[in-house]
């Protein structure tokens, strides 16, 4: 069986006072749940303090981004091994955000996750489309196309210590989300093209509202969570859903 994952995504939010509140209201909530993984990816100056914090929990901590390169002169950068020596566990690449407004190319989104993959980390793989490439009907063409740059590099097997976050873009901070039923399809189109128990999550506007039919498809394996994830009670209850509908499915 497939452990669930609920990933937050923080983005550029936070603060160290509402932060730590956050982050204790989620250990009370989240700790005794079972048959489930969950985790934070914060920006790089709040590492330390959700490290210190989360460090006796279940919870796990990760970032929202790297550099390719082991180290040099990348002035503003930072590397996989600064992250590692945080204990980070989990690492987005290729976030929507990341390809659309910072122009990263498959071929970099693959060589981050080679670099996560070789600190002993876990990628977070993003891949999704656009609202004119679903219109077009090239869903499966953008996502397998993503796919393939990441495993001509890393190779088929990388996959079984990562995770795969079907997000489609039109579906980001836009209160749009994609229809269990689309969800699902693109998830078992996944599914085909990695190895047997691979996690493939879904990201795209999910809250507490829509999680439970969200999760309850048989190819979705929790969720990447963006702005829910920044408030206490509606992260706690996506989560739970999680819970449940991994016990639903056996």
């Amino acid at each position: 069986m497939r452990t669930p994952l609920v990933a937050g995504n923080w983005k550029m939010l936070g603060t160290r006072a509402s932060n730590r509140e956050l982050l204790d209201a989620l250990a009370a909530g989240i700790g005794g749940l079972e048959g489930i993984e969950c985790a934070v990816c914060v920006p790089y100056p709040y590492l330390g303090e959700t490290a210190g914090r989360l460090a006796k929990t279940r919870i796990a901590w990760g970032a929202q981004n790297l550099s390719e390169h082991k180290e040099g002169a990348f002035t503003g950068e930072v590397s996989a091994s600064m992250l590692a020596e945080f204990g980070c566990r989990y690492v987005l690449v290729g976030h929507s955000e990341r390809r659309q407004l910072y122009a990263e190319t498959d071929a970099v989104v693959a060589a981050k996750y080679a670099a996560v993959q070789a600190h002993g980390m876990k990628p977070i793989l993003c891949v999704g489309e656009t609202l004119a490439e679903r219109e077009a009907g090239r869903t499966e063409e953008v996502v397998l196309r993503q796919l393939e740059v990441v495993c001509s590099l890393n190779g088929e097997a990388s996959f079984k210590a990562a995770v795969v976050a079907y997000e489609p873009v039109w579906a980001i901070g836009t209160g749009r989300t994609a229809a269990p039923q689309q969800a699902q399809a693109v998830h078992a189109f996944l599914r085909g093209r990695v190895p047997a128990g691979t996690r493939i999550i879904y990201g795209g506007s999910v809250k507490a509202d829509n999680a439970a039919a969200l999760f309850a498809m048989q190819d979705v394996d929790g969720g990447l969570i963006g702005g829910a994830s920044r408030v206490a009670a509606d992260f706690i209850a996506v989560v739970q859903h999680a819970a449940r509908a991994a016990q639903r499915k056996g």
